[in-house]
């Protein structure tokens, strides 16, 4: 892509370009399955998306339906939308992106045009031993229509990259943990030595649920308000801040990274064979996602306090069936391997 195209156009190109190679991934994978639904639609407010969905059909006639699939339910989504954000948004945007300048201060009751574009997906297995998966790269930015830039457009006051991707076992395979933590180290450490450690522990330290006491699954990376001059704090390799072509590089060779870090794990796990306990637990631990979805993830709260949010696209992240028990014993004897996972969602473990 042309650097001399807007960041906007290029991230806009890019988003769209990965989750045709995602989808196309995962229909190869499995055949016989039938292929994810393509939704496109259109947001009244400014802009448009896709969502790519599977299954396909809710009819028990539909193919994709069939138990005998490697998913159970998925979902790879793209939005680019733009529109006005009131005082009211902004104050509260404010608060996790310290870049929005001064003049977007939300005492001035002045809203302000923005723009977004990225890439959402979450991909629960039908086997308990395949691990759900979830991946987000997405693009922000603020303009003030009272500023213009040398082009004559309105000025970008305010702009950040942010996303990652972590993985979260039912079942613990250190062998799977290890790949997917070194596909994701090798995407970084071509921009910088300094930045898996730290988008590394961010994710540990996100995707963590208070009121349980553990992580999510077993991490990835995650990075927010990801600009020039976060950027330059975090890698310490850096002398100077970072272009935003550097860091959409950056971005880009982490969202190219998703592919090969989970596609071998699912291929290897999705036929092994399993008992109905084992999916019990896999149930229980879907059930763990859903309370942090719905409890702590910035990103679902913020999107169901969007008006005109499509909402079916935001609850896409929550798996079909989930289960929750009344002081459930598994997981409560440490040799066993629901105790052994518990044990590493209790203290996260470097991988590579």
């Amino acid at each position: 892509m042309s650097a001399t195209k807007p960041m906007r156009q290029r991230v806009e190109e890019y988003v769209v370009e990965l989750q045709d190679t995602i989808v196309a991934a995962f229909e190869k994978l499995d055949p016989n399955a039938g292929p994810f639904k393509r939704d496109s639609w259109i947001r009244a407010q400014g802009g448009r998306g896709q969502s790519c969905v599977f299954p396909s059909s809710s009819s028990s006639s539909d193919a994709s339906t069939n138990t005998t699939s490697i998913l159970e339910k998925a979902g790879v989504n793209i939005s680019v939308v733009h529109g006005v954000l009131p005082p009211a948004a902004i104050k509260q945007m404010k608060a996790d992106h310290s870049t929005i300048p001064s003049s977007a201060d939300p005492a001035t009751q002045k809203s302000l045009p923005f723009f977004a574009a990225g890439l959402s997906l979450v991909i629960h297995p039908r086997n308990p031993h395949a691990p759900t998966v979830h991946a987000n790269y997405r693009y922000f930015e603020i303009t003030d229509p009272d500023q213009v830039d040398e082009n004559g457009e309105q000025k970008v006051v305010a702009w950040w990259f942010g996303g990652g991707s972590d993985l979260t076992p039912s079942y613990l395979y250190e062998e799977d943990a290890v790949h997917f933590h070194k596909t994701l180290k090798d995407a970084c450490d071509n921009h910088g030595q300094g930045l898996y450690g730290p988008f590394k522990k961010w994710c540990d330290e996100y995707f963590y649920i208070p009121h349980r006491g553990e992580s999510r699954g077993i991490g990835g990376i995650f990075f927010d308000d990801l600009c020039d001059a976060l950027h330059k704090k975090l890698d310490a390799e850096a002398q100077r801040p970072r272009t935003p072509d550097e860091i959409f590089a950056f971005v880009r060779s982490t969202g190219d990274a998703f592919v090969p870090s989970y596609l071998p794990i699912l291929e290897k796990r999705a036929k092994a064979e399993s008992t109905e306990e084992e999916r019990r637990w896999q149930l229980l631990r879907r059930g763990r996602y859903v309370e942090f979805n719905l409890v702590y993830d910035r990103g679902t709260k913020f999107g169901l306090a969007t008006p005109g949010a499509r909402i079916e696209s935001i609850l896409m992240s929550l798996p079909e069936t989930a289960r929750w028990e009344y002081m459930s014993e598994m997981g409560t004897d440490e040799e066993s391997r629901e105790g052994q996972l518990l044990k590493v969602l209790k203290s996260p473990r470097d991988w590579v």
